[in-house]
């Protein structure tokens, strides 16, 4: 009984210096850079079947749910009341807050406008705004982006 209790309380030592060396973070970092990578996949796939615009809209919906977990780990507020209800930060906002915490540089920064506005083009349906040469580079500069921002 006591060589169990022994057993039990190292596996517990052993669990509890895992999880204060970092180690529940670096895989919750891995699954959300796979789950990222599985939807860039998808656009990467739209696009290559001839979807320009769902292949867009895919890519900037992953890159405003990065932005996102961006902001709540650098303490920025992903949403805000309005109307007694809270609604969540435009993917704008929240990547000139991020700038300005110097969460990434100045060319990220603009690269991540020009990336939303050619998702809003898709979403809002303007499709003559944008090629598929832009979004083909906007997908690989979101997978290149996430890569080297983990939240």
């Amino acid at each position: 009984s006591d060589y169990y209790t022994e057993y039990a309380v190292g596996i517990l030592a052993a669990i509890r210096n895992e999880i204060a060396s970092g180690w529940l973070t670096r895989v919750k970092a891995l699954v959300a850079e796979e789950f990222f990578a599985d939807f860039l996949e998808m656009a990467a796939h739209l696009l290559d079947q001839g979807f320009k615009d769902a292949a867009a809209v895919l890519a900037g919906g992953t890159l405003e749910e990065h932005l996102r977990r961006l902001a709540t780990a650098t303490g920025i507020a992903t949403s805000e009341p309005k109307d007694g209800k809270d609604v969540p930060r435009k993917a704008n906002a929240l990547n000139s807050e991020l700038r300005a915490k110097d969460r990434y540089s100045l060319l990220d920064n603009k690269s991540i406008g020009s990336w939303l506005d050619l998702r809003n083009n898709a979403a809002h349906g303007h499709y003559n705004k944008y090629t598929a040469a832009q979004v083909e580079i906007m997908i690989a500069g979101v997978r290149d982006f996430v890569a080297r921002t983990p939240a």
